[in-house]
């Protein structure tokens, strides 16, 4: 057990190295074949996807578990007096072999899992959690961690020891036995339940697919996404028919395209009601389930919503604080894309449509607005978009003018998907810091969304650095054809590199505090920030180049799209307040009498805080709502608008003072993104930028303001 040499020598962990010893021979022959169960011998030890197989993480999770517990048991038994090195630090560096199995397990169960994961996930999601709770309500752990002495550290040390004494009390670690118990219990429970949703979810998505017969159904799409959608049907056993998958928002992309009302209406309604059928795909008593039982989770906490107990440890700090910034921006935002709403109304009249704006409508009609406002016309933008190219010569060229780093391709690196690809990252002296991988294409396997995960988190003290990985949704090209994205898609990969960059630029001693181990409401700033470099006249000429004719995209048409940024901004801000406010609503409930069946839940609450618009729908319909449910994101979807606000506060500082220049970002690197969790984060930014966040400038960045 290597990792464990620097504290050695610290009292229990000569007892737990004879407890290491005591482990039986068949599961030293486990550690010793089991790829998960190995430091990987791949650089900055990523995983070596050649070696790993579906029956390696059972016994990996067993094996791992155990150890963990014997090693979590040696240090709540020290009879030593408790130090920083050997309670907290002796923590920080236990369970190894189970977070390196866990952490490649979780990442293959969002985006290519199969029956066999899904039943392992399952099955550990209630072990899981209750290993998870013999730590944090361990009386004896939790009583030497506060015999730890404060006063006598600094640094990183005082803040790790702060951020584990937070950690054991908001799990409970102050409650009585018999609480305790309890708590455990609704751990258990769920955690099976967040598993059950997250795959029921997955089935949902993939019945909700919509089949079509005709290819004149799919009138104005382009041959490459009707290509798709053929190929698709015949994968699934529809040969000569069509078949248009679901991403696991409300609004589907190909909306703004279709010419058929029909088709439109029919994609639509199968995306919002795909989670509610009354089938195996039906999530709603899951998570009505799972909404009483946080209820009940805060209560034994002291708390009197769930909102409250979650929230103490974010920048915002209570869900009123939360709820005060939603508040501020949905009266203008609600305000606005009725006026937006006006808008395509009058272009429906105008064409004689003879019918009031619906929801399949929208995305439709907003695009032929904003062709007639702005002469900007998303087909025509398209084919500028060619997604390596973006990720080349736009994502990678920005990070490089704006911070130095540089990227190489990994072609002898082992992936777990044909498709994905693989970089070595160099810093601005030329020194590697780092292994990226990429996985760009939706499949039926793939929790839908876009994110960041780690592989292996940065530590000075480990001498680790970063893996990293990215993962979209984006629909993969067939029969050769380049894979074209929208101005969207482009700012979402713009968007979570911003994560990456997080990531890359951990500068920390311990994993716990390192890079995105952030609070949520923070954790998106960074890579809001870095979605403005998409428009950077420098960067955006370099990458936004036509696949056919090579040629740069005009100046004419630059324009265009700036000046159309904040078009349709009513509906977008709108929808996603929507969904934070349903978010807030289903976990600021205090009395679980007020809990309603989940459809009638979400209507009431929608208006209750005037958002139910019926031509803007929530973002995220209740029922496959996954950020709050299964995502970690639950009383934290306002997490976006809260960090949306750090970022505008830091853009218009930027704009002030050169725009996004070597200078700026060098100073943004060392005040937010190399600071992970180690500083007071709402003091960083007021370093960075020189006073509090402030609203206004959301406001006017997103063209809810007059000012």
């Amino acid at each position: 057990m290597k990792i464990f040499s620097k504290i050695i020598l610290s009292g229990s962990m000569l007892v737990m190295i004879g407890s290491l010893q005591s482990l039986n021979a068949q599961n030293k022959e486990v550690k010793m074949t089991n790829p998960l169960l190995q430091k990987s011998a791949l650089q900055y030890q990523a995983p070596n996807f050649s070696l790993i197989k579906d029956e390696h993480f059972k016994p990996a999770f067993e094996y791992g578990l155990a150890v963990h517990d014997k090693e979590i048991m040696a240090i709540a038994d020290n009879s030593a007096k408790a130090t920083f090195q050997n309670t907290v630090l002796a923590l920080e560096t236990s369970g190894v072999d189970l977070k390196r199995a866990t952490s490649v397990f979780y990442n293959l169960t969002g985006s290519n899992t199969n029956p066999t994961l899904q039943a392992l996930q399952a099955e550990y999601a209630p072990i899981f959690s209750a290993h998870s709770d013999k730590m944090y309500l361990n009386t004896k752990l939790y009583n030497r961690f506060k015999a730890v002495d404060l006063k006598a550290l600094k640094g990183e040390d005082k803040k790790l020891t702060q951020y584990y004494l937070q950690e054991f009390e908001l799990a409970g670690a102050n409650l009585s036995d018999e609480d305790k118990e309890k708590m455990k219990k609704i751990n258990e429970e769920l955690a099976s339940l967040g598993t059950s949703f997250g795959n029921k979810l997955l089935i949902a998505r993939k019945n909700g697919a919509v089949l079509f017969d005709y290819a004149t159904d799919l009138d104005g799409l382009s041959a490459n996404e009707i290509a798709a959608a053929k190929a698709k049907a015949t994968e699934a056993g529809h040969e000569g028919k069509y078949l248009i998958g679901l991403l696991n928002t409300t609004q589907q992309p190909l909306l703004q395209s279709l010419t058929s009302r029909t088709t439109r209406e029919k994609l639509f309604k199968s995306s919002w009601t795909r989670a509610e059928k009354n089938d195996d795909g039906d999530t709603r008593e899951v998570l009505e389930k799972m909404a009483r039982l946080r209820l009940q989770k805060a209560n034994l906490m002291g708390k009197k919503n769930f909102a409250e107990w979650k929230i103490q440890d974010q920048m915002a700090q209570t869900p009123e604080r939360a709820m005060n910034l939603l508040a501020k921006i949905a009266a203008p935002a609600v305000a606005k894309s009725k006026v937006e709403a006006k808008e395509i109304q009058d272009l429906i009249d105008g064409q004689n449509g003879g019918f009031k704006l619906e929801p399949w409508d929208w995305n439709f009609y907003s695009e032929q607005v904003r062709k007639a406002k702005y002469d900007l016309d998303e087909s025509e933008v398209k084919p500028y978009f060619e997604l390596t190219t973006v990720l080349e010569k736009g994502v990678f060229f920005a990070a490089k003018k704006m911070y130095g780093i540089t990227f190489k391709e990994r072609k002898d690196l082992p992936v777990y998907h044909p498709d994905v690809v693989a970089y070595e990252v160099f810093d601005n002296d030329g020194k590697s810091i780092a292994i990226y991988y990429l996985d760009f294409y939706t499949r039926d396997n793939k929790n839908g969304g876009a994110w960041m995960n780690n592989f292996v988190d940065q530590s000075h003290y480990l001498k680790q650095k970063p893996v990293i990985v990215n993962v979209y949704n984006f629909a993969k090209p067939v029969n050769g054809n380049p894979s074209l994205i929208s101005f969207d898609d482009v700012t979402t990969m713009f968007h979570e590199f911003g994560h990456t960059l997080h990531g890359l630029f951990a500068n920390q001693n311990y994993t716990s505090l390192s890079g995105t181990a952030v609070p949520r409401d923070f954790v998106e700033f960074p890579s809001q920030i870095n979605e403005h470099a998409a428009l950077d006249p420098e960067v955006l000429k370099n990458y936004a180049i036509h696949y056919k004719t090579k040629e740069v995209i005009p100046q004419e048409l630059i324009d265009k799209i700036k000046k159309a940024e904040t078009f349709n901004k009513g509906y977008d801000v709108t929808e996603l307040l929507a969904a934070a406010t349903l978010d807030m609503n289903w976990h600021t409930v205090s009395n679980e009498a007020d809990f309603k069946p989940a459809l009638v839940f979400e209507k009431e609450a929608l208006e209750k805080y005037g958002l139910l618009v019926n031509e803007v729908p929530t973002r995220y319909h209740t029922p496959y709502f996954a950020h709050i449910w299964s995502g970690g994101y639950s009383a934290g979807y306002y997490a976006y608008t809260w960090s949306k606000t750090l970022d505008y506060n830091v853009y218009d500082w930027m704009k002030v003072n050169g725009g996004m220049t070597r200078e700026n970002c060098e100073r943004f690197r060392k005040y937010i993104l190399s600071v992970g969790n180690s500083v007071d984060l709402n003091q960083a930014f007021k370093e960075f930028i020189g006073h509090d966040m402030e609203i206004e400038p959301y406001l006017r960045n997103a063209g809810l303001s007059d000012k």
